[in-house]
């Protein structure tokens, strides 16, 4: 098991609410107010910090986008960035 391998217990209360445990919620970076995500695989249930979460999938869907627009180098970025601030100055 890994350093950050472990165990901890929740009870379901009536309405179905946990309380999810201070280490696991460290481990998430949630704090109150925060949203997590349950991820469901068969009968294996993921919880993860929504934001962390919907970052991760945009990464994955935006994977490769750059090169294929021909934005090969910090230099091509910088020329597109450059090209559309001055697009948006013209009246």
């Amino acid at each position: 098991m890994s350093t950050n391998t472990f165990v901890d217990n929740a009870k379901v209360m009536a309405k179905g609410q946990v309380t999810i445990p201070k280490d696991v919620r460290e481990v998430l970076g949630v704090a109150s107010g925060d949203r997590i995500s349950f991820i469901v695989e068969g009968s294996t249930v993921r919880i993860v910090n929504s934001a962390v979460y919907a970052m991760q999938m945009l990464q994955e869907e935006m994977a490769g986008e750059a090169e294929r627009a021909g934005l090969t180098s910090d230099n091509d970025v910088m020329a597109l960035v450059k090209q559309l601030r001055n697009e948006d100055e013209k009246p």
